[in-house]
């Protein structure tokens, strides 16, 4: 029987020697070289809820002690039906592979307006931020806060006395992983309070200048239990005062030093987090989630040219919560949040003093991507002087719909 031959081309074999040298690797040589990764994620979330007294409209969906009402009647009649979908989120990160380590990006952004956008749905940017190796630049959390100390709640703002503030900076991370070290330059800003004298026209002359980025710090020790972390901040705020006429024998200008310590941590407890912070600091509360002015007029008499001056307001914040698991498919939050300021003698009777703030939900998780609940939260707000204060009492219902989709890699 004659058996049938295969001509093979000396062009096929040489092809397929090719295709076999680039399939297998060299001994000791990688398979296939790492690649980008992409993650699209968020959630589109709808609130909805009764607000059983009232509070500046421009946040109507959510929680802030400072803005509850100085006065009687400051916002109208009590008890108002709001809905909103202002948590919705969309961000995308990044992760890319290079001779110096992986380059870390991430834009995200939600529709909570704040601002000059207050009280709108539009896009409002959270995080443009990238990092490579030990050092990062962007916009993202201050290294000041302590993200993991905010709780599971629907409430958007969350716990006043927790420190929460995004902010453009660079930093350096000579130690990372579950226990870190980070230093950051951030962005500078703060606000004054004019109090008693906000009407007095020489005080329209005075400028804020800030010559100096905000020096941040925070070392994180990670443990089997959770982590305790401290953080810390140096700011250095001047204002300037141009005369009204040549020959104004006024000098209203100045500077303060700002300062904070922030103790923070995460204690497991069987499948239960305890989150706990307490802040301590004098003139960075635009750092705080729920605070007023940095810096407050203070009188200085016997000073003609100086009659007033500018002081940092001292501030201290406590947050403690209990986010606990009743189940795979139901959790609860509960906890109690506290920023007390201390106010100069020059600011208004009616000036922010004392913000209280607490919360207790029930929420419910069918499918790993869907949750939903209900939330009764309590703020309660205190002046300065003049012995108001006044509650507010809240229940909000929530729904949200999370996605998330890996590309490449």
């Amino acid at each position: 029987m004659m058996r049938k031959r295969f001509n093979i081309s000396p062009l096929s074999v040489a092809l397929l020697a090719a295709a076999f040298w680039l399939a297998v690797p060299a001994p000791g040589a990688r398979a296939q070289e790492p690649k980008s990764q992409f993650t699209v994620y968020g959630f589109a979330m709808v609130d909805m809820g009764y607000d059983f007294k009232a509070n500046d409209p421009s946040w109507f969906d959510v929680n802030r002690p400072s803005k509850l009402p100085s006065y009687s009647g400051q916002y109208g009649a009590d008890g108002r039906w709001y809905e909103g979908v202002r948590q919705s989120k969309l961000g995308v990160k990044g992760s890319l592979p290079t001779d110096l380590g992986e380059l870390k990006t991430i834009f995200e952004f939600d529709m909570f307006g704040v601002g000059v956008d207050a009280g709108q749905t539009t896009i409002r940017l959270r995080h443009a931020y990238g990092e490579l190796g030990h050092f990062g630049a962007g916009q993202t959390n201050s290294v000041f806060m302590d993200i993991d100390v905010f709780p599971n709640c629907l409430d958007y703002w969350g716990p006043d006395g927790m420190l929460f503030f995004r902010n453009v900076q660079v930093r350096w991370m000579p130690i990372q992983g579950d226990t870190r070290m980070t230093i950051a330059l951030e962005r500078p800003g703060a606000s004054g309070d004019a109090g008693n004298y906000a009407d007095r026209v020489e005080l329209g002359n005075v400028k804020a200048r800030f010559p100096l980025p905000d020096l941040t710090a925070e070392y994180k020790l990670g443990q089997p239990w959770g982590y305790i972390r401290a953080g810390g901040i140096l700011r250095y705020m001047v204002w300037d005062y141009t005369p009204l006429y040549p020959g104004d024998p006024l000098d209203l200008s100045g500077h303060a030093v700002g300062w904070g310590v922030n103790l923070s941590s995460n204690v497991n407890i069987s499948k239960d987090v305890l989150r706990l912070q307490v802040t301590y600091g004098e003139g960075v509360e635009n750092y705080f989630n729920d605070a007023p002015y940095d810096v407050g007029i203070a009188k200085n008499p016997g000073d003609a040219t100086k009659p007033v001056t500018g002081k940092p307001l001292p501030d201290l914040g406590i947050t403690a919560f209990l986010d606990h698991t009743w189940n795979e498919h139901w959790t609860s939050t509960v906890g109690y949040s506290n920023v007390t300021i201390t106010p100069t003698d020059g600011q208004a009777p009616s000036a922010f003093k004392v913000g209280q703030y607490a919360l207790l939900n029930f929420l419910y998780s069918p499918v790993s991507n869907f949750m939903t609940g209900v939330e009764f939260q309590w703020a309660q707000r205190q002046n300065n002087s003049d012995g108001w204060t006044v509650n507010d009492y809240r229940i909000q219902f929530g729904a949200k719909y999370s996605f998330s989709q890996i590309i490449g890699g």
